[in-house]
Order: structure tokens, then C-alpha cells, then sequence
């Protein structure tokens, strides 16, 4: 391998320094290439000839067979949160409207319909009590609709917190299950574990059963995961804590947790795939995520007694064995209590690793929510407030990225503010940090809903939020990347005309370079705008309006059609177009001249 990037190196040299002969015998003696076909084809238009127009046809080849494809799956997401609805003063909505509108809550659940492009909201504690009512929001139209104002009145569940919702948007169902309950209120006769479906078409509930423990799934949890694989009508539920009434004692130091189950819908048929195991522990306020085409739950983070999992899992639904991705755990003391209550809660986040590198996920914690992408292989963590107040100056808001097929963690947003001034001069450009809140994903059209929370305040223990925001996470299309291509080759196309023949080159400047200017890029706007200086310098008092990148200084070639001056631009531009390809295609990203030392 050395050897033959050395022989690599010395032939990016000599291409550079217009060896010719020298590359074309080191070449033919070795039987080395320096790059692939294509990228040579480019240099020899592009470099050599100057054959701008064949060079945009041939970047534009290389951009529809996906050549460029590697390089934007490198590019970091720039995120872009924007509310939805009014706002008043205080940073909430405005009162005016919440009748159209669900309140403040947390330890709701949301699901969306990407089909019909709508979001469905149930349940939740409002701080004072759980809630009963069923929201739905039409995405185009920006409307919500109350679906059920009690929804136990209408044949469905019980007003509820930190139960489950899923959707199948194929069948335009909705399945929820699972319920927090206060161990006050816990007797032999409430801790059944209902579950309800709620057909969206005839806008009707129906009672599955009243006890899922009774036909062989889990009792009574909370803080579970439930997830659906709408092609084989099957819902997935790992983990969550088993409710026991208050003889046996909430604080027990052995509480109970719930295993994997898988339920069939068409045969109304609960199977245990695993018990609560050392090889899939179980565990409370964790991630699980189905991936569609994989068949395979991912699952990691959460919470089991006073340790905080560090853990991340994939479980193959049809083979049922579980594969490890990262082992990791760590031990933190929890206090216990109401799970969405600051003072109270059963959570706090500890400090990100300084090198992003050496994590494997994100920081462990019950602020987490995930989603993901099938069409993408990612899964997007979004990391909230601690609830430990102790703790709530390490980690803010903050963005994940899981690249599923590199097995690669990127965070591409984090926001460590912590000061109420902060946030009452960005409550309408981003959410405040918060836990206890929802978030949901149109892997469609590539955006996240957020809805609610509890924003952690100290002197206001049962305030809840009901604030409603999108957030768009954007990387260059490769449409856009071959603009940005066409734009730096005509920029340099512009400076050759502008030397030689001032009035094509203005013409050319007019017609052909604005018609590839992004007008959303300043940088990019401003540079054209400078352009049109250049026509009107001559000599040596004209300045070149691209600042050079070549560390090096060509001699003048002994007989050669083009100018040295020109040939070394025109390597800069071609070592700009080799970076969007990928790295396997490309000549060696080093030079020869920096091996040799200075002194």
C-alpha cells in the first residue's frame, strides 16, 4: 500500500509541474493509476484543453449516477426549528385560541400520519390531573381538530400519562397502551392494562381487551416502548415498569420490569419473545425504533432501578436474536417519584465525552427522543433538560445523528444556554430545553413535530408547556451540488475571458454565470457582484478574485499550449471539483513536496 501511494504522489507531481513525459513512463512502467477514468477524463478537458462545456456535461453525468451522493452523506445537517401557531408575551399560545387548540401538557404521546400529512396528540398531565383528549393537526392546512374531548365518554381509554401510541397509516388505526398511575391511587381492581384501538375513518374506539396480561402480553407499564411493523400488522413493546398496587410499595428496591412482546393484530394474538434477561435487559424511558426494511428494533438508553443504561441494541424480529452494537452502562443514584416531576423525577444526563469520536450514543437519559429514517439509515436523538435540577447545567438542547450503515454518531446541534433571559429572547426561534415532551418524523417529507413538555422550572413544579414546533434538517441536494459545480467552473471560465476579451466576458458574466447563482448564498452574491471589477483593471494591477489554494509554483512549461498561469488556476479548480467525489475515485489528498522536511 505504500508503495503504491508513493508511486501515487509522485504522479500527482508530475501532473502538477506539467511532467509530462515523466508521469506517462511512471505510469506505464508501474501500472499505477492515479485516480478513476472519469476524474482523469475531467483533467485532461478541464486542465489541459480547457473545454469548460464538456466539463459541466460531464460533472452532470457524474452527479446523476450518484457520484457525489458519498460526499453529501458527509455533510452535517444544518438544523431549523420554526414555531407553529400563535404566540403571546409570555412565550406560550395565545390564550385567545387554546380552545382550537390542546393545552399545556407532558407524558403525552403523539403519532403521525404521513399519507394524510396528520398529526395525532392523546393524553398527557397537565400538571394538576391526566388528560382524555384525542387532537388531531392537518399538517397543509394548519388546523387542529379535537377528535374527543373525554375520550373514556366515548368508549375509549381513560384520561392517562406516560402510556404508548403507534400508527398504522396504512389501515388508519391507532393502538395505545399502558399507563402511569400514582401509588395512591393503585388498588387490585385498576391495574389492568387496557388496550384500545381507534379507528380514524369512522372516528370510533374500541376496547381490545381490558387486561393484556390475560392473554399472554404485559401487565400494567409505564414508560415503555411500542412500536409498529405495519407490513406484517405486528406492534412491538419492550420494557416499561410494572405497576403493583401500594401493598406491595411503589419504592420497592426490586421493582418489576416488562419484557419483549410482539401482539398480531389480525389474530388479536400476544406472544412473549423475551423475558427481562441479561442479554436484553429491561429497562424504563428508553428508545426503540423499528426500521422498516432492515426488520430490525434498534433500542438503547433508559433506565433500570438507580442505573442509567449506556447500552445499544438491535433485536431481528425474524430470526428473534439480539446483537450488540455498543455494551456500555453506567451507575448514577436516582431519586424516585411522579416520573415527569422535576423535583421528584427519575432522571439526570451527564456530561457529553469531550471527543464525540469515543461515544458510541448520545448521553444517557429520559429526555431523549428518538425517530428515524428508512430512506436515510439514520436514527435522530433529540436530548432535552435534565430533570435532575442538580445536573441541569450540563446538557441543554442538543441534536443526534446516527448513521446506521457507517456506525457513526455526529452531533450536529447543541445549545448549552441556560439563563431565562436567553430564553425568553429565543422562545420564538427555538424551543426551550424541556423533557416530558413528544417528538415525531414525516420520514417523508423530512420533518420533525415537537409538541409540549415540561420545561423544569423551579419555582413553578407543575407548569407544562403546549408550544408547537417543526424542525427541518437540511444537507445540500445533489441538485444543488451540481450548481454550486457549474458556478465555480464558469467563475473560472469568467477569469480567463476577462483577461483576454473584456466584452464576451461580459456577456458571458450577464447570461451565463448569473444563470447558476444561488441568490439565498451572500457569500456567493456578493462574489458575482465583484466579478464585473475585474473587466475594468488591466495589467498588473487587475487582482485575481479567487484566492489561490495551490502550495506550490509551476515552472513555465518548455512547450505547451497552455500558460502556466492558466494551468494552475485551472488545478485549483479541479482539486475543488475531486472533493465532491469519493475518496476511493480521487488522486491522494497530500503533496509530495510536504514529505520533504524544511530543515
Amino acid at each position: 500500500y505504500r508503495e503504491k501511494e508513493t508511486i501515487r504522489l509522485c504522479l500527482k507531481h508530475f501532473r502538477q509541474r506539467q511532467y509530462d513525459e515523466a508521469y506517462e513512463a511512471l505510469q506505464k512502467r508501474t501500472r499505477v493509476d492515479l485516480e478513476h477514468p472519469i476524474l482523469t477524463e475531467l483533467h485532461n478537458l478541464l486542465v489541459r484543453k480547457g473545454n469548460y462545456e464538456a466539463c459541466e456535461d460531464l460533472i452532470t453525468k457524474a452527479c446523476e449516477e450518484g457520484m457525489f451522493d458519498e460526499y453529501i452523506s458527509d455533510q452535517d445537517y444544518k438544523p431549523k426549528w420554526m414555531p407553529i401557531g400563535p404566540f403571546s408575551e409570555s412565550g406560550l399560545n395565545d390564550s385567545d385560541s387554546l380552545d382550537g387548540r390542546p393545552g399545556m401538557r407532558g407524558g403525552h404521546q403523539m403519532a403521525l400520519d404521513v399519507h394524510s400529512e396528520t398529526l395525532y396528540l392523546y393524553g398527557g398531565w397537565d400538571g394538576n390531573q391526566d388528560l382524555a383528549d384525542l387532537w388531531a393537526y392537518h399538517v397543509p392546512s394548519k388546523q387542529w381538530t379535537c377528535l374527543c374531548r373525554n375520550s373514556a365518554e366515548e368508549g375509549g381509554p381513560s384520561a392517562r400519562s406516560c402510556h404508548k401510541m403507534c400508527l398504522d397509516y396504512d389501515r388508519k388505526q391507532i393502538f395505545t397502551l399502558g399507563r402511569y398511575l400514582d401509588s395512591s391511587m393503585r388498588t387490585e381492581g385498576n391495574l389492568k392494562s387496557d388496550f384500545y384501538i381507534y379507528d380514524i375513518e369512522s372516528c370510533k374506539w374500541t376496547l381490545i381487551t381490558e387486561d393484556t396480561a390475560a392473554m399472554g402480553g404485559p401487565k400494567l407499564i409505564f414508560d415503555h416502548q411500542m412500536v409498529i411493523d405495519m407490513e406484517q400488522q405486528t406492534l412491538y413493546v419492550f420494557g416499561g415498569r410494572v405497576l403493583t398496587c401500594a401493598s406491595e410499595g411503589d419504592r420497592s428496591s426490586n421493582p418489576q420490569f416488562s419484557g419483549l412482546y410482539s401482539y398480531y393484530v389480525p389474530t388479536n394474538t400476544w406472544t412473549k419473545l423475551m423475558d427481562d434477561c441479561s442479554e436484553l435487559r429491561s429497562r424504563i424511558a428508553h428508545s426503540m425504533l423499528f426500521h422498516p426494511r432492515k426488520r430490525v428494533l434498534f433500542i438503547f438508553a433508559g433506565q433500570r432501578s438507580k442505573e442509567y443504561l449506556n447500552d445499544f441494541l438491535m433485536y431481528y424480529v425474524d430470526e428473534r436474536k439480539v446483537e450488540v452494537i455498543q455494551d456500555g452502562s453506567s451507575k448514577d443514584p436516582s431519586p424516585t417519584g411522579r416520573p415527569d416531576n422535576p423535583m421528584s423525577g427519575h432522571l439526570h444526563i451527564r456530561n457529553f465525552l469531550k471527543d464525540p469520536s469515543k461515544r458510541s450514543i448520545p448521553a444517557a437519559g429520559f429526555t431523549q427522543r428518538a425517530t428515524l429514517d428508512p430512506d436515510s439509515d439514520e436514527i435522530h436523538v433529540l436530548s432535552g433538560l435534565s430533570k435532575d435540577k442538580e445536573k441541569r447545567d450540563n446538557v441543554k438542547n442538543s441534536f443526534w445523528v446516527y448513521n446506521i450503515g457507517k456506525n457513526k454518531w455526529s452531533c450536529i446541534y447543541k445549545n448549552e444556554n441556560s439563563g431565562q433571559q436567553y430564553w425568553s429572547k429565543m422562545q420564538h426561534l427555538e424551543p426551550v430545553p424541556r423533557f416530558a415532551h413528544q417528538l415525531v418524523y414525516d420520514h417523508v417529507r423530512k420533518v420533525h413535530y415537537l409538541f409540549g413538555g415540561n420545561p423544569g422550572k423551579e419555582g413553578l413544579p407543575k407548569m407544562r408547556l403546549d408550544d408547537f414546533w417543526c424542525l427541518q434538517l437540511s444537507r445540500p441536494s445533489p441538485t444543488n451540488l451540481l450548481r454550486r459545480c457549474k458556478y465555480l467552473i464558469r467563475k473560472y471560465r469568467f477569469q480567463e475571458l476577462a483577461a483576454g476579451d473584456s466584452q464576451s466576458a461580459m456577456v458571458f458574466l450577464q447570461r451565463d454565470l448569473a444563470a447558476v447563482i444561488d441568490q439565498n448564498d451572500e457569500q456567493e452574491t456578493q462574489e458575482f457582484h465583484l466579478l464585473a471589477s475585474t473587466l475594468f483593471k488591466c495589467g498588473e494591477e487587475e487582482e485575481d478574485m479567487f484566492e489561490s489554494q495551490s502550495l506550490f509554483s509551476l515552472p513555465e512549461p518548455s512547450s505547451s499550449a497552455v500558460s502556466s498561469e492558466n494551468y494552475r488556476k485551472r488545478t485549483e479548480l479541479f482539486d475543488q471539483l475531486v472533493d465532491y467525489f469519493p475518496y476511493t475515485m480521487t488522486q491522494p489528498k497530500g503533496n509530495l513536496v510536504d514529505l520533504i522536511p524544511l530543515c
